[in-house]
């Protein structure tokens, strides 16, 4: 039952997906969730992919992707996508650690945030659509799941900067058997139907991981929630033109 509890947390947190009552709400259950948050992306991810198979029965592939993406951020809140706008606004236009940190918390959005996550969604848009349409599905199913597994790596290794935040419920440090889980949760999509490209993607994915890692921590010395949204994105764009780039060759 607590399990059940902790995956419908998840689901609540990261979708706007209504939840039973009977979970309820206790802070420590959103860092216990955080081993579903890759299964959480499975479902957002397949819920773009059917609406995409359905899309493609009337429209051209990228009025399809288009819609599917719609979907997702309905789904989600655009959740991630404000991560990765708050960020690039943070990163690009401060040089110290508190102007960077003052800027990301601002709820408005500047013309660094803007361009990011313009050229993000055309990058994804593009992407997809240039897929053949049943690699494109799964591909958005892998790369919502394994994408969010790798944005909650940092959980086990970094600091959290804040002292208050949204993800501070979140940020407590993650247990390695806990970020086991997800792994398994969200990283075998990768992997099918060819596992050269599945090795291919992981590799690249960890050193983004790394490059991020070390980027995070020599800007903030840490991460905040927003870093996690914005590595996500990453992470999530990165196997989309991986899947492209390996069947281009």
């Amino acid at each position: 039952m607590n399990e059940l509890r902790y995956f419908f947390t998840a689901l609540g947190y990261f979708t706007r997906v209504p939840v039973p009552r009977w979970v309820g709400y206790e802070p420590h259950y959103l860092n216990a969730a955080a081993r579903y948050f890759p299964l959480v992306g499975a479902l957002v991810g397949a819920a773009g992919a059917v609406v995409y198979m359905a899309a493609l029965r009337i429209f051209p592939a990228g009025v399809a992707v288009l819609l599917s993406m719609a979907t997702t951020l309905l789904v989600t809140g655009a959740f991630h996508e404000d991560g990765l706008a708050d960020c690039v606004d943070a990163f690009g236009g401060a040089y110290t650690r508190e102007d960077t940190l003052r800027i990301m918390h601002d709820s408005r959005i500047g013309a660094f945030g803007a361009i990011a996550l313009t050229i993000a969604l055309a990058l994804k848009w593009q992407t997809l659509a240039s897929l053949p349409p049943l690699r494109a599905a799964w591909l958005m199913i892998a790369a919502h799941a394994a994408s969010r597994a790798c944005a909650i790596s940092y959980l086990v290794t970094l600091d959290y900067v804040r002292a208050e935040g949204k993800a501070k419920p979140v940020a407590q440090r993650m247990s390695r058997n806990a970020f086991c889980c997800a792994i398994v949760v969200g990283m075998p999509w990768l992997f099918w139907p060819q596992w050269q490209a599945g090795c291919i993607t992981l590799l690249v994915l960890v050193v983004l991981r790394l490059a991020l890692g070390r980027y995070f921590v020599r800007r903030i010395g840490g991460y905040t929630g927003d870093c996690l949204g914005f590595a996500q994105q990453v992470f999530e764009l990165a196997i989309y033109l991986v899947g492209l780039a390996w069947i281009s060759f």
